[in-house]
């Protein structure tokens, strides 16, 4: 049984018993009111039930005016859909176009005007999506243990990445069937997800820094998508490929820090200084073999370049990138 579900019958029985209680006519509509202020976020039903509770009072007071102007006739009922639903979807109220029209049919079922009947309708509405948005803000599930999972989970398919396009570099006969990259996209993509509603259930902080964490991490792994197909242009083993598969042993290990160092970028400096002082290519093979590489090490910048936007600084104890 889904959590929805459950908070949906509390807030449908505290509902009804709290109108009961206080003695409103219909009580069985905050029940109803309740079940459709229930959301799957605190923030989105915060946002829901304001609208609801904004169009229905505002609706009230149309459905009066007409039946007062008009008289208690059917056709009225389309006088209203017709203009009210467009000007409540301009007021940005679409969320509220239901339960307004809960309230207009129970004004046109009492078939009269009475300030205790507009009092009722509005204490129903109080109370039902009132009720509804305490119990959505007492419990959400809490997502603290998947982002962990999540995290980890990212982090070691990365650092399995670099490994596998470290051997690759070190000897090109080695194949890698390229099974993390696309473990990594499906990880990814149900970490932004749950992130992503971790921050729509953190009314004060805590759900953002999850967000700019994955959404750095898939950046990053489209800079690494790009770094495998340049690896696979590398179809012999070359002394300047043994020097790019080192920085990717560190990078295996540094993936998992959550500082950034600039130990990578230094490490990049100084490999590209080397290259500088290398031999040029020979042969047209060595040539676009080694064209390969400086294009790979350009996109090991890019990806480094995110980090160092997104990860904290080092702190004093602290080693990575």
């Amino acid at each position: 049984m889904g959590i929805r579900v459950l908070k949906s019958a509390f807030a449908v029985i505290a509902a009804i018993y709290i109108s009961l209680a206080v003695g409103l006519t219909s009580p069985l509509s905050a029940g109803l009111l309740a079940i459709m202020g229930v959301d799957v976020t605190i923030k989105k039903g915060l946002s829901t039930s304001f609208q609801r509770i904004a169009a229905s009072v505002i609706g009230l007071f149309f459905a009066s005016g007409l039946f007062w102007a008009l008289g208690f006739h059917v056709w009225v009922i389309g006088v209203f859909v017709l203009v009210l639903y467009p000007v409540l979807a301009q007021l940005q109220l679409r969320e509220g176009i239901i339960t307004c029209s809960v309230v207009m049919f129970h004004v046109y079922g009492a078939g009269k005007l009475s300030t205790d009947l507009l009092l009722n309708e509005i204490a129903l509405l109080v109370i039902g999506l009132g009720t509804a948005t305490v119990i959505n803000m007492v419990y959400m599930p809490r997502e603290h243990k998947n982002l962990q999972h999540y995290r980890r989970k990212v982090e070691e398919l990365f650092s399995q990445i670099f490994m596998e396009i470290s051997r690759h570099l070190r000897n090109n006969a080695y194949v890698w069937s390229g099974a993390e990259l696309l473990q990594a996209e499906d990880t990814l993509r149900d970490a932004i997800r749950t992130a992503e509603r971790t921050e729509q259930n953190s009314i004060v902080s805590g759900g953002p820094a999850w967000s700019v964490y994955f959404h750095m991490r898939d950046r990053q792994l489209l800079s690494i998508s790009r770094m495998t197909q340049l690896v696979a242009r590398v179809y012999q083993t070359l002394p300047h490929g043994e020097l790019v598969a080192a920085v990717f042993d560190e990078l295996k290990e540094d993936v998992k820090v959550d500082h950034y160092t600039g130990r990578g970028e230094k490490r990049l400096e100084e490999l590209q200084e080397q290259y500088r002082h290398m031999p040029l290519p020979v042969t047209r093979e060595e040539f676009e073999i080694r064209a390969a590489l400086l294009q790979l090490v350009e996109e090991l910048k890019a990806y480094l370049d995110v980090a160092k936007r997104e990860k904290r600084p080092v702190e004093k104890a602290g080693p990575g990138a």
